[in-house]
């Protein structure tokens, strides 16, 4: 009995010197944090995605604090929503970005692409891209597994069953680039989301020569160059035989989509363009029984 009631005093004394060592231990290289990382991360979205770069919305937000501007730090989800918020907790002024969104970058659907090989192994594109070049003859073209699908937490990417190829819901997508980065291929790509959505890109990148890019997909880039001639404003490059257009110079005016011989250079959102009247056309004068006679 003795050397129980023994045991339970040298547990007991052990445990309040350990507790005793490791307050000391705290107090001493405590860390003291700003606590206004408090308050800018409550503004925050709480999405934890890392589109902005960080680990999370509370190392973004210490980020912010710690270096005094909001130069190179931005919240895709909040957007200029909440970075002005957070300019006005920190004193500090935010620029105002234009509202991105992620675009697929490949057109090549089904029938525009049709399959050359089988593939029975894990629906994964990273999977597959580490095996072969993929399902056609085309091998810079999306792998259809739905890497994307599965990285977007916001639920903006789905596939579609016909083309086999993801579709991206702009009134869900935050632009934070989680499926950009999930795409072995770099088939997408975040891009200005234009005014009132309206923007044109080329839905390709295939950097093969013009014959075995047509060939391997009938939807594909042939880098012809004559989007690049036509545009007036150098928004279009031709770099690697492929097309692709800048879309901070870019005016919208679709010259380059009605030059394109293949169609890959997309536009979207655009209104429908009025039908032109016909042209009103005079009736004929009525013979009178005079004539007739």
């Amino acid at each position: 009995m003795t050397s129980i009631l023994w045991t339970i005093v040298l547990v007991t004394v052990l445990g309040a010197v350990l507790a005793m060592v490791l307050y000391l231990v705290a107090s001493k290289f405590k860390v003291e944090e700003d606590p206004r990382i408090d308050e800018v991360e409550k503004v925050m979205p709480g999405a934890n995605c890392g589109g902005c770069g960080f680990a999370g919305c509370r190392a973004f937000a210490q980020s912010c604090v710690e270096k005094g501007n909001l130069d190179d730090n931005f919240c895709p989800v909040g957007g200029n929503d909440v970075m002005k918020k957070v300019a006005a907790i920190l004193g500090l002024e935010a620029s105002v970005k234009a509202p991105m969104v992620a675009v697929v970058r490949c057109n090549g659907s089904c029938e525009a692409r049709p399959k050359t090989t089988v593939y029975d192994g894990k629906q994964s594109c990273r999977v597959k891209a580490a095996l072969y070049a993929g399902d056609t003859a085309c091998s810079y073209g999306c792998l259809g597994c739905g890497d994307c699908v599965d990285a977007c937490v916001f639920g903006a990417l789905s596939m579609d069953p016909v083309t086999g190829l993801p579709v991206v819901s702009e009134s869900k997508c935050t632009a934070c680039g989680a499926c950009a980065k999930a795409c072995p291929k770099g088939v997408i790509e975040l891009r200005a989301k234009g005014p009132r959505s309206m923007r044109v890109f080329v839905s390709c990148i295939n950097k093969d020569k013009g014959a075995v890019a047509r060939k391997a997909c009938k939807n594909a880039c042939i880098g012809c160059g004559k989007c690049a001639k036509v545009c007036t404003h150098e928004a279009i490059t031709l770099e690697n035989n492929v097309a692709y257009i800048d879309f901070n110079k870019c005016k919208l005016c679709k010259k380059c989509v009605a030059e394109c011989p293949t169609g890959a250079i997309h536009a979207v959102h655009f209104p429908e363009p009025k039908p032109t009247p016909a042209p009103a056309v005079a009736p004929e004068p009525q013979k009178s029984q005079q004539d007739g006679q």
